[in-house]
């Protein structure tokens, strides 16, 4: 098998990982979220915001490994050093996007009754 076909085989198989990770963590992260963050839509945004990295980062990570470096093709290795920057800009975004959120999210927020005490009322 060629160097470029297993180094893209190590990226799908990243790729699809990271994926099932998300999928898995989706229906446990929401209701913690939901409940730290005070609102649905807050909480929806930073479900979005954890899939992102969650995937992002480790295909950063695919893109650098080299274990067979002078056996890629020079047009394969500058396809994975763009795309690695670019996806290293786009986390450095992301994480940069987050940070500057948490600085003026409103701690204020009603505190919303939960169903257990509107029927209690």
């Amino acid at each position: 098998m060629s160097p470029s076909i297993v180094f893209v085989i190590g990226l799908s198989i990243t790729l699809v990982s990271a994926f099932l990770v998300v999928l898995y963590l989706r229906s446990r992260l929401d209701p913690i979220l939901v409940d730290i963050c005070g609102t649905p839509e807050r909480a929806r945004f930073w479900t979005s915001f954890s899939n992102v990295t969650l995937i992002l980062v480790p295909m950063i990570r695919a893109l650098g490994y080299r274990a067979g470096e002078c056996l890629l093709p020079t047009s394969v290795m500058q396809l994975a050093d763009q795309l690695e920057q670019a996806l290293i800009g786009l986390v450095g975004t992301v994480l940069a996007l987050g940070f500057v959120l948490t600085l003026f999210i409103r701690r204020d927020l009603p505190q919303k009754p939960n169903v257990q005490e509107r029927h209690a009322s």
